[in-house]
Parts: C-alpha cells; sequence; structure tokens
C-alpha cells in the first residue's frame, strides 16, 4: 500500500492508525459473514482488512464517486477475492442503503467529519441490517462526560467546524444513546493512539 495503483487516493492517517484498528478487530469480527465498511474513503482500509481477513466478505461503501473509484484501483491493485465491489451508500439515507444485511458493520473517522444526520442513518441502519450479536465498530475521537478532551482534539474540532459548522467531534454519551434506541449496546471502549477510541457496539 506504499505505492499506490493508478486512480487510488492515499491517506496517511491510514498507514498510522491501520494495525491498531486491525488488532482490535481481530478478536471481535465474527467467524464468517460480511462486513459492511460504511464511509470506506480511499479504500486503504478495506483492502488492509480484507487482507488480515481472508475468512470474511468485506464490503466497502462510500457515496462520493471519487472515493469508490480509489476503492475499485485499490480493489484491482490487490485481486483480493474476499474485497467486494466499492457500493454507493449514503450514511444519512438508510432506506436507500443498497444492502439487506450485515454480520458487522465498520465505520471508521465518519461520525465527526458528516452531518448529524449521518450518524443518525447509520445507526438506524445499523440496527436493522445486524443479527442479533451483530457488531458496530465505531473509529474516531469524541468528548467525555468528565475525562478532559486533549488540546489537540480542542484544535480539530474548531477546524472541522471551521470547514463546515455541521461537522466536528460528538459526544460520547449522546452517540451511545442514540445507539441504544436501535438496540445496539456499548459493549467496550477502548482507548486507541492520538487521542481516538474504538467502540464496538452488539445488537441486542
Amino acid at each position: 500500500m506504499s505505492d499506490p495503483p493508478s486512480g487510488a487516493a492515499v491517506s496517511p492517517s491510514t498507514a498510522r492508525n491501520r494495525d491498531p484498528i486491525r488488532d482490535v478487530l481481530n478478536s471481535r469480527l465474527p467467524d464468517t459473514g460480511v462486513v459492511l465498511e460504511i464511509a470506506a474513503g480511499a479504500g486503504e482500509h478495506a483492502v488492509y482488512n480484507a487482507a488480515a481477513f481472508p475468512h470474511l466478505q468485506w464490503r466497502p461503501t462510500d457515496p462520493d464517486p471519487e472515493a469508490r473509484a480509489s476503492i475499485a484501483a485499490w480493489r484491482h491493485h490487490a485481486g483480493l477475492p474476499n474485497l467486494l465491489p466499492p457500493l454507493s451508500l449514503n450514511a444519512s439515507d438508510p432506506a436507500g442503503w443498497p444492502v439487506e444485511r450485515a454480520d458487522a458493520i465498520v465505520n471508521i473517522n465518519m461520525i465527526h467529519i458528516s452531518p448529524w444526520a449521518a450518524t443518525l442513518g447509520l445507526m438506524l441502519g445499523a440496527g436493522r441490517l445486524l443479527p442479533l450479536g451483530g457488531v458496530l465498530f465505531l473509529y474516531g475521537p469524541y468528548i467525555e462526560r468528565d475525562i478532559e478532551t486533549a488540546p489537540s482534539n480542542l484544535a480539530f474540532d474548531a477546524s472541522l467546524k471551521s470547514r463546515n459548522p455541521a461537522w466536528g467531534l460528538r459526544h460520547l454519551d449522546e452517540v451511545t444513546a442514540l445507539a441504544a434506541t436501535h438496540g445496539l449496546m456499548l459493549a467496550e471502549r477502548i482507548v486507541m493512539p492520538a487521542n481516538n477510541l474504538s467502540l464496538i457496539f452488539h445488537k441486542t
């Protein structure tokens, strides 16, 4: 992945966080089935995780045509049989999701770089698609009650809001409360490098 193919985009943050994310996912994804990645972006995580978990079908999605073109380029370059073609999926429109079921859902660095409507849709859609016991994995920075927010995260939050007032770091208790209304209960909160969190929700 250090030498991208033609048409594939590269995100510097992926090289930093892909190993810690893989390590969290390693013991928490199902033994078989389809993992739906929502907001897969450039597709680097999709390629990396499909290679790391060959027993799972990995389905990347993104609403941006340029992102899907990058995912397709990475997929062609990698030649992994379990990495499925990218689909157009808008998290904020769960009624229009082009999938009927997923055994696990992965969402990396979307919630803070999207309107709140995307989180509303993500939770509604995940609650509908996942089977009992199914896993929703979220990764990114959050604001937490009674825990001091790192100065770098506060600066990041201000930067995001300056780019789009609808963006910004979300309050973890608001996200977990929303998830619970769709039968998604927070099972694990895992501290990650660079002041990020991995959140594991189970469908109940």
